[in-house]
């Protein structure tokens, strides 16, 4: 068997792994199933959007919004057509997938590696997202965001270094802040490595990027009324507990692929391709590392290092002769096949073949409920009370971190929970999103637990 097709089998079982994840992913993009509280916390942004309604509430508000624009705009275009925002989104989150893989082939061609091995840092990404993250058809804009700025990255590697190209990936980079802001550790490495490559282009890039980038915040301070940084800077609390043990977690999967980084620096620290991945990688790693210790924070905060660092693997396995390449390629595929073969959702038969079954019954029931109830309801699984037609209420988490930060009063909720205003109530009493001890107290005295299952608890009133 020569190296060429046994990376061609190798890119084949990594391909055919990738298919399992995004069948199951297919499977479920029109159930109502809810697979985030943050589906239809989107949801109802994107039909705020699409109505003219006041797309950053006040702040007295209790749905509160600390993202970025774009993606409520462009899931509502898409949800406008298909009558579901929840849907919508879902489908977006899927192609932009489908960027991603094809944006991340170009770049490692770009970058030097064939045809052949340019597939696979793609592969590595979308089977390391199906496998340890549930974001692929999720309704949520990180990777709206992510396709959007690997674009501005393969403008700037493919296309000449003119100022129409340098322009149009600076844009590029700029769009995908303003779908979602914590997408800023690739332009700032594209930004360095044309420093050290050609800094006439680097100055042109900067002034770009600032430029649309000031242009873009001014523009949202005299449509929203609000500065953007001030909504994004929301009330969080930090824990270094959390920072610690989702670090630990990702180091797990992610060992190897980091060994690869120090092989490839070793070896070639001088290459400018190499010197492109290593930029992107240390400068998203570090951010990630910031980013996990926020309360409410996912694995899509390491999202940026786990693309940079299958960018690498293609530069090393490309650098590498022979059946040593091929080596390199099964070493970064053998986590995900490990993954593969041993966790138990994968071997499921309802995993492959009827994905969501048991789910949409017990998720069917708990809407058909909703809507039966008279009156606002408060849904921690704001996707519960966007399907049931209800009106949305309180946003969970983002006014629990307030409540928990003591940037705001619980008083007036927690009164409200007194008085009964709720006709239902939906939420995980064990949930980190929780509305504080108070609103709790509240519940306890005003309500009464109706049924409990895999989505939380329902409160009627007493």
């Amino acid at each position: 068997m020569t190296p060429r097709l046994a990376l061609r089998i190798l890119a084949l079982a990594l391909g055919g792994l990738c298919a399992v994840g995004l069948w199951r992913v297919l499977a479920g993009l029109g159930v109502q199933v809810p697979l985030d509280p943050n589906e239809g916390w989107n949801a109802y942004h994107s039909a705020a959007a699409m109505r003219g309604a006041a797309l950053y509430p006040p702040h007295d508000a209790y749905l509160v919004n600390n993202y970025p624009p774009l993606s409520f705009y462009i899931v509502g275009a898409v949800g406008r057509l298909l009558g579901d925002f929840i849907f919508a989104g879902r489908l977006v989150s899927l192609a932009a997938v489908a960027f991603i893989a094809v944006a991340m082939t170009g770049i490692s061609r770009s970058l030097g590696a064939p045809r052949g091995i340019a597939v696979f840092p793609a592969l590595i990404c979308v089977c390391g997202l199906a496998f340890f993250s549930d974001y692929i058809g999720m309704d949520d804009p990180q990777l709206l965001a992510q396709a959007f700025g690997l674009a501005g990255a393969w403008v700037l590697l493919a296309a000449p270094r003119t100022t129409r190209f340098l322009a149009l990936a600076a844009g590029l980079f700029v769009i995908s802040f303003f779908v979602k802001h914590n997408v800023v550790a690739l332009p700032a490495a594209c930004g360095l490595w044309l420093v050290l490559q050609d800094r006439k282009s680097a100055w042109r890039f900067a002034a770009f990027g600032i430029g649309f980038g000031l242009i873009g915040l001014v523009l949202f301070r005299l449509v929203y009324g609000v500065s953007l940084l001030s909504v994004v800077a929301t009330a969080r609390l930090y824990s270094f507990d959390q920072l610690f043990a989702a670090l630990t977690a990702w180091l797990h999967w992610f060992a190897l692929p980091l060994t690869g980084l120090g092989v490839l620096l070793y070896r070639d620290g001088r290459r400018r391709e190499v010197q492109f991945c290593a930029l992107y990688a240390v400068i998203a790693i570090a951010l990630g590392i910031v980013f996990l210790g926020g309360a409410g924070v996912d694995v899509n905060a390491m999202f940026e290092a786990d693309i940079a660092l299958a960018l690498c693997a293609g530069v090393l396995i490309a650098s590498l002769p022979g059946y040593r390449g091929v080596a390199a390629a099964a070493l970064y595929a053998l986590p995900l096949l490990f993954n593969g073969a041993t966790d138990k959702d994968w071997q499921a038969v309802y995993w492959r073949l009827q994905p969501f079954r048991e789910e949409a019954v017990v998720a069917g029931k708990d809407i058909a409920l909703l809507k039966q109830r008279q009156g606002p309801a408060l849904c921690e699984m704001l996707s519960f009370c966007y399907w049931a037609g209800k009106a949305p209420t309180v946003d969970f988490f983002n006014v629990g971190q307030q409540f928990e930060t003591g940037a705001r009063s619980d008083a007036a909720l927690s009164a409200e929970i007194d008085a009964k205003r709720f006709a239902v109530i939906q939420f995980d009493p064990g949930s980190d999103a929780s509305l504080g001890e108070n609103a709790h107290n509240a519940m306890a005295r005003a309500y009464r637990i109706h049924h409990s299952d895999w989505y939380g608890t329902f409160y009627f009133p007493k």
